[in-house]
């Protein structure tokens, strides 16, 4: 099941557009049973779940907290249905807007490169290392085009 909850109001988010590209990125990648949690909030939460789990004392794009602890490219095996879960991600729609000019994009062409890099994240892919960041990247591409 996918699980979205908007908590901010500043920025009109098309919760159903990011249903729909979660549903396919899950179908694509054979999780379509899994369960996924999406929650939109404002800089300032965001800034606190940054300082708490990554040290940093400021607001981002994007957080994931995967569920599995996996090797990118490694299948999930759920033994019971509670271990069907990916994880959660965490979207700040006012950074992302404010972030726009850097990147060249609508806010809804970026909200979409953010999902699916969430959603890598959550299945073990990291961009830390130069050859992590080569298989993310791909990764990433192959299913930006499928949603396109």
């Amino acid at each position: 099941m996918i699980t979205i909850k908007n908590t901010q109001k500043t920025i009109s988010v098309d919760v159903d557009l990011l249903y729909k590209d979660t549903q396919k990125i899950l179908d694509l990648l054979d999780y379509h049973d899994f369960d996924i949690g999406i929650l939109l909030t404002t800089n300032k939460v965001m800034q606190k779940y940054n300082r708490e789990y990554r040290d940093k004392d400021k607001p981002t794009d994007i957080l994931s907290f995967p569920f599995h602890q996996i090797v990118a490219g490694e299948r999930i095996i759920a033994t019971s249905a509670d271990e069907k879960n990916l994880g959660d991600i965490i979207i700040a729609p006012q950074y992302v807007m404010d972030d726009l000019e850097r990147w060249g994009q609508t806010f809804d062409q970026r909200m979409r490169i953010l999902l699916v890099h969430g959603i890598c994240h959550l299945l073990g892919y990291d961009h830390i290392k130069d050859e992590d960041y080569t298989v993310m990247k791909a990764q990433e591409e192959w299913l930006l085009k499928q949603l396109n």
